[in-house]
């Protein structure tokens, strides 16, 4: 069925530019993967695009869902709230700007390997001139050609030492295209194509390592996917296939995209490959790009306001880290080893790790959980407050754990389709995917602590199920805004008490509202209290609590542990 075309770059056009891109890309992704050589032939640079473009696709559906056909905007629980003068555009929808600043907002946070970092810097580079010029709630072909031209310029900045032959060439030449082209988005978007494709025709001679493989820069073509998304968007149709070199590619080993921009095309490059996303001024990532430009090659760092993505290869992974602990606060860090037999060796091939019989892979909210559950010997998937895993992301988490039976858990209710597709995903790679549909951090640590691997998988899943079922979950959180709750109208500022999901008690007092909320969940009974502290909560809540417990409620016990920046103050589990 053809697309519906868009005559403007409006929100509904962003929207549908990342749907259709997210589509293609996952089309396109094991071709992509499959002609990855520069720097590293590690073989994930089109999975990394479609994990990148699938972070900025659930952004921007988070915008849309945010906003009612009347004007109403609605929190995560449904509940309408005063969003206040100018959040809406004319017709009650999210603005170009709001649906521009998720898309960008969306790759910066996932973006994945170097080339999934240098695309998120092409999306915020595109949404910084269309949130300018969509005063109007859209913008026009001219603005369009300003959108591409800034996204090239701005992901070369971004770039320690740029080479031609890579993306930043595809998206230099789509610029040039795009500025040559009249008429509106559809001409433009369809110029930045033909420009992009011919450019991307001509990378392997401006690399010999491509011409070597017979082979196209597989950036490069993943951004030409990504633009026959956009000419669909505003034409309805996609442009037919590429007729590009498409030789397939012998890979030593899984890992993240390769380097497209790093200066050499050195097998025997750095070992490790360190990606973190970073809080801090830009004076601090100024000084932080010069470190790292000394430490290794690879160096890419996009974002800006205060967020960055940082992503380099390196010999000295602990001096990476601590050059963005120096810079801000660095998190959601991730170092690959490239290892004997991986992307940066070539030669005789060991044989591949055998495969464990079973493993666990548990999504957390905070740090302290992670360690937690690490320890216990799952596989974990940190999620972030606001920023959930793609499904992508779990899908390379069971892979990661390298067992033929997985048990998945989400933690989280909003995870459940996420992890289902994961599970779907895991299952057509032959590997026996049970998906245990936990709505909270404690239920996965109920679920864990009975976990034997020894047992039948059938055994070992219905006893896990079990743990997590009988575990009531609550959680005190702090309310952002004004909403309509369960428990009446709450203000920002105010404690909030959610047991089982619903909103149960409103307080001003972070200890009252979660000592309520324990009374509420034990007067159903309970035999153990699970307490899992935010890094904003007072260890005094924890120690009323246990005091509580053991003054009111004696055949209980309590076991208290700290989760880190996990979003809510405080998570609470009764089985």
């Amino acid at each position: 069925m053809a697309q519906v075309p868009q005559r403007f770059f409006d929100a509904l056009a962003v929207r549908t530019w990342c749907g259709l891109s997210l589509r293609a890309l996952g089309r396109a992704r094991e071709e992509i993967d499959a002609i990855n050589v520069y720097p590293v032939a590690d073989g994930d640079t089109g999975t990394n695009l479609y994990l990148t473009v699938e972070s900025a696709f659930a952004a921007v559906e988070a915008v849309f869902a945010a906003h009612e056909v009347d004007g109403a905007v609605r929190d995560a629980g449904g509940n309408a709230w005063d969003a206040g003068e100018g959040a809406l555009d004319v017709d009650g929808g999210p603005s170009l700007a709001d649906a521009v600043g998720a898309m960008a907002h969306g790759a910066l946070i996932g973006a994945r390997g170097n080339s999934g970092t240098i695309l998120a810097q092409l999306l915020r580079g595109m949404a910084q001139v269309l949130a300018a010029r969509g005063d109007s709630g859209h913008t026009e072909g001219a603005g369009l050609r300003l959108a591409l031209r800034h996204a090239a310029a701005s992901a070369r900045q971004a770039v320690a030492h740029p080479v031609e032959g890579t993306v930043l060439t595809v998206a230099s030449a789509a610029a040039d295209a795009a500025e040559e082209a009249g008429g509106g988005c559809a001409e433009v978007a369809r110029a930045a194509y033909e420009g992009a494709r011919a450019a991307l025709v001509a990378t392997p001679g401006q690399l010999p390592v491509l011409e070597r493989a017979g082979v196209v820069d597989a950036g490069g073509h993943g951004l030409v996917t990504v633009l026959a998304a956009l000419v669909e968007t505003f034409t309805g149709r996609a442009p037919g296939p590429v007729a590009v070199p498409h030789a397939r590619v012998e890979h030593g080993g899984e890992g993240p995209a390769a380097g497209e921009c790093a200066t050499e095309g050195d097998e025997s490059g750095p070992a490790f490959e360190v990606i973190y996303l970073l809080e801090a001024e830009d004076a601090a990532v100024a000084r932080l790009r010069q470190r790292l430009d000394a430490l290794g090659d690879s160096l890419v760092v996009v974002g800006g306001d205060g967020l960055w993505n940082v992503h380099v290869h390196v010999d000295d992974a602990g001096a990476a880290v601590e050059a963005g602990v120096e810079a801000g606060r660095p998190y959601r860090i991730r170092i690959t080893h490239f290892g004997h037999g991986d992307a940066h060796t070539t030669g005789t091939e060991r044989p591949p790790r055998e495969r464990t019989q079973r493993a666990v892979v548990a999504v957390v909210p905070g740090e302290g959980l992670a360690e937690l559950c690490t320890e216990a010997g799952a596989t974990t998937v940190l999620a972030r407050p606001g920023e959930p895993p793609a499904s992508g992301e779990l899908v390379q988490a069971v892979r990661r754990a390298h067992a033929r039976e997985v048990v998945l858990l989400p933690n989280d209710a909003e995870l459940r389709h996420t992890a289902a597709a994961a599970a779907e995903q895991a299952r057509t790679e032959g590997i026996r995917v049970a998906l245990i549909p936990t709505r909270s951090a404690v239920q996965g640590i109920a679920a864990l602590a009975v976990h034997e691997p020894e047992r039948r998988f059938d055994e070992d899943v219905v006893a896990m199920t079990s743990a997590a079922g009988a575990t009531r979950h609550a959680e005190v959180t702090v309310a952002e805004r004004q909403a309509w709750t369960t428990a009446g109208i709450c203000q920002a500022g105010d404690v909030l008490g959610l047991i089982d999901g619903d909103v149960a008690v409103i307080g001003a007092d972070v200890s009252e509202v979660a000592a309520t909320v324990l009374d509420r969940m034990l007067s159903a009974g309970g035999e153990l209290v699970t307490l899992v502290l935010g890094d904003e909560a007072p260890q005094a809540v924890a120690d009323r609590l246990e005091a509580r417990v053991r003054d009111a409620y004696l055949a209980v016990d309590t076991v208290v542990y700290r989760g880190g920046r996990q979003g809510a103050l405080l998570l609470v589990g009764v089985e």
